[in-house]
């Protein structure tokens, strides 16, 4: 008698705050349930009348079965959160989706991995959209098809993307390496690690973690407009690897992976990374210094940086420029013969054919170049820049790799570095000792400058 004046008495001072679709004993809907509920037990998966809609609470009033849990004194309700119920409306279809849910109605997961990221795709490089901590419950809806993720070998992980609810209603995708799959049927829904005592929100962390970290010369490359493609495209960089609990420095002659269980705050905007000697601290927003001790005890202090831009696109740009230079000479020609040192052609795909350089052997050209046929062949790359004070004066600079050197085991890579410039009858073009070069930089004329001038063929060939 006493809970069917608490009902009552219920819906009474919930008329003025709730939008009603429906009334304490009409039904508004059906609808299934997506997180077990403990008093009373129902567990998720379960078809649920619906009497009532709080826009306000963010809750359905919903009924529990009678002859489920034996209660016989009139009709017993309760509160589900919106995120832990999903309204289909008539009875049928919410019983059509129970069954499409079966498979995970009972299927939770134990977050292994502080930090760990749901996603807004099941995508290692989307927005993430909540940061699970250690030992977090999280409610699993369904499997989904998605991109793999990769470990910091560059190897797919085992597992699964899972479409996934969080205890306070958040959704998302999340990859299931560092989850714990079970099944929940009955008693108390806890982890067996307590989640919330190790993490607290960390804003620096959240946004550290949200961020590219790479070399600090790329930024250098970016500011100075001048790019090596050969070390963007091995994306050197620290990886604070909260996908999978490994930490990752790749850098010129390290490759160093830290496995750890948690990243704890080590003072004013600096972590530790539990387990390991790794840590890191931001310098700023966009500056990272990553430290850890070497097998000899040394520490080493490594800098990383967020980018304007992604390494991407600054590859997809920098080959696009260097494209273009090379349509110029092709376009130019792409037949061009001296009458001291031969003829050279080049061909779309970026190679060329050089015939007749005698001349050049062996005090420009080595000997070794030579063919049978008494020419050379090779690829064009348009990998070297200008000082500001020659980008006056020449077009560009480029390096000729012969292709058609010495086989022999130990054999070097045969180079031939020149600035050119272009004009109307051909283009011009001046040798580079390695002495001018500056890392990809030509910083200077040679003492005695050796130029060879090539006048553009009639001939194709």
């Amino acid at each position: 008698m006493r809970s069917e004046k608490k009902i009552l008495l219920f819906c009474v001072l919930l008329i003025p705050a709730f939008v009603l679709f429906g009334s304490c004993s009409s039904k508004l809907g059906w609808g299934v349930l997506l997180w077990s509920t403990e008093d009373p037990p129902v567990f998720s998966g379960t078809v649920l009348p619906v009497y009532i809609k709080s826009n306000i609470d963010k809750a359905w009033v919903v009924g529990v079965p009678d002859r489920q849990f034996g209660v016989k004194d009139g009709i017993n309700k309760m509160e589900i959160p919106f995120s832990r119920f999903e309204f289909t409306g008539n009875k049928k279809s919410a019983i059509k989706r129970a069954a499409v849910f079966s498979e995970y109605a009972l299927v939770y997961a134990e977050n292994l991995q502080d930090g760990l990221p749901i996603r807004d795709n099941p995508d290692n490089n989307a927005r993430r959209v909540y940061r699970l901590r250690n030992g977090e419950i999280i409610k699993i809806l369904s499997k989904v098809q998605g991109k793999p993720a990769i470990s910091t070998t560059g190897d797919p992980l085992p597992g699964e993307w899972y479409k996934v609810l969080t205890e306070d209603g958040n959704t998302g995708f999340c990859f299931s390496y560092r989850l714990k799959l079970f099944e929940h049927n009955g008693g108390q829904l806890a982890a067996s690690v307590p989640a919330a005592a190790e993490s607290t929100e960390d804003p620096d962390l959240e946004m550290l973690l949200s961020k590219t970290w790479s070399a600090e010369s790329y930024l250098a490359m970016i500011n100075y407009r001048r790019f090596n493609l050969e070390e963007l495209s091995r994306y050197w960089r620290f990886e604070p690897g909260q996908e999978t609990g490994t930490a990752h420095i790749l850098m010129p002659g390290i490759d160093r992976s830290f496995s750890y269980t948690l990243i704890r705050s080590d003072g004013q905007r600096a972590w530790r990374f539990e387990g390991t000697t790794l840590t890191m601290q931001l310098r700023s927003d966009n500056v990272l210094a990553v430290q850890y001790t070497e097998g000899t005890g040394t520490m080493r202090t490594l800098i990383f940086v967020s980018l304007p831009v992604k390494v991407d696109d600054i590859i997809i740009q920098e080959t696009a420029r260097r494209e273009r230079l090379y349509n110029a000479i092709y376009s130019q020609g792409p037949v061009f013969t001296s009458n001291n040192y031969g003829t050279i052609g080049f061909r779309e795909n970026g190679t060329f054919v050089w015939n007749g350089f005698d001349l050049l052997v062996p005090a420009i050209i080595p000997e070794t170049v030579i063919q049978s046929s008494g020419g050379g062949r090779g690829s064009v790359s348009m990998d070297l820049f200008l000082s500001s004070e020659l980008e006056e004066r020449y077009t560009g600079a480029f390096t000729l790799r012969f292709t058609n050197a010495s086989q022999t085991a130990g054999s070097r890579e045969e180079l031939l570095q020149c600035m050119y410039l272009l004009d109307n009858q051909g283009f011009r073009i001046e040798i580079i000792p390695k002495s001018s070069i500056d890392d990809i930089t030509v910083i200077r004329r040679a003492a005695s400058p050796m130029v060879l001038y090539f006048y553009r063929d009639t001939e194709l060939w």
